[in-house]
């Protein structure tokens, strides 16, 4: 091992130690099973390391270096290795995933077929999470505020969930006493995802839908039906050019028309949570909606670094 490469383990060992000591407590105190310990906090290890009930999930950020390829497979053997064993957890219990740009639905594709998941649980809710064959694990930890406040809001509601991937602001709509629930995804993999989680926490009832389609084109249709909804939740992918769409997405570009869509299905006064990771997005508001940025509310305090912007808005 180099010295530059032993420093740097050394650096990112403590650093993990340090963080999971203070957010332990946190965790504790706040319930919560699932956290992040480490946000590329050192640019020279640019990781991010989230902690699944005893198990570390590590993806990394590429980031030029002046190493080759074997000479970088051999670095990042030693960090994370170094990482698992300051917080004693066995290598059989680290997932790493090398993360990059991803295109289109290339994120949600699957990495492997082991089907390997297991319960984690948020909010007093049980969630299955997949650490090893998805880039992603099945919970967005950085929304986690994000579905306490659509749950405070769900009592006697009709909600809908778009693009809505493993469906957890479905189950906390339902816990939160929604009258109906609708989660729609173009994927069938996270549909059936959905389902479990619905039926893990006793909320699958004919009164929350699962359905599999095109959102844009849900919407059309939905709207002609004259079905219409009073909380929505809006997560759509920063781009997408998977073959199932009718056209290509991009958020920058198409969320005026999707915004604008998906208000029309509002009841009058009803509230749209909108969010997206796109680091440089700009919002265009929406005619007809009062808009307030939630993002400072919405980013846990075990996330340092900003991981999406969020915005609730009312149907005037």
């Amino acid at each position: 091992m180099d010295a530059r490469t032993d420093e740097q383990a050394t650096m990112f060992a403590n650093r993990l130690r340090k963080n999971a000591r203070h957010r332990r407590k946190w965790a504790r105190r706040a319930g919560v099973s699932c956290y992040r310990l480490y946000d590329r906090d050192i640019p020279e290890v640019p990781l991010a390391v989230d902690w699944y009930d005893g198990r570390l999930h590590v993806a990394e950020f590429v980031r030029p270096d002046d190493r080759d390829a074997d000479e970088h497979e051999a670095w990042l053997d030693v960090v994370v290795a170094r990482g698992a064993e300051a917080l004693q957890v066995a290598p059989e219990a680290v997932y790493l995933k090398r993360r990059q740009r991803q295109k289109g639905a290339s994120q949600y594709e699957r990495q492997d077929g082991s089907g390997e998941r297991f319960e984690v649980t948020e909010g007093g809710l049980r969630f299955w999470v997949n650490l090893r064959d998805y880039l992603d694990t099945g919970l967005f930890l950085d929304h986690r505020q994000t579905r306490a406040m659509v749950r405070a809001e769900a009592e006697d509601r009709r909600v809908l969930n778009l693009f809505a991937y493993s469906g957890t602001f479905s189950v906390y709509a339902a816990d939160g006493g929604a009258r109906a629930t609708t989660t729609v995804d173009l994927s069938n993999t996270y549909c059936a995802w959905a389902r479990d989680n619905l039926a893990l926490n006793g909320h699958d009832g004919p009164q929350h839908r699962v359905e599999q389609a095109d959102v844009l084109t849900w919407l059309d249709d939905t709207f002609e039906r004259g079905d219409r909804f009073d909380l929505v939740v809006l997560d759509p992918p920063t781009f997408s050019n998977s073959k199932r769409m009718r056209d290509t997405w991009d958020v920058q570009r198409d969320h005026p028309e999707l915004l604008a869509s998906t208000l029309r299905l509002l009841s009058h006064g009803g509230v749209l949570y909108f969010s997206t990771n796109a680091r440089r997005f700009r919002l265009e508001p929406p005619a007809g909606a009062a808009v307030t940025d939630l993002t400072a509310e919405t980013v846990p305090p075990d996330f340092t670094k900003r991981p999406h912007r969020c915005w609730r808005m009312v149907r005037s």
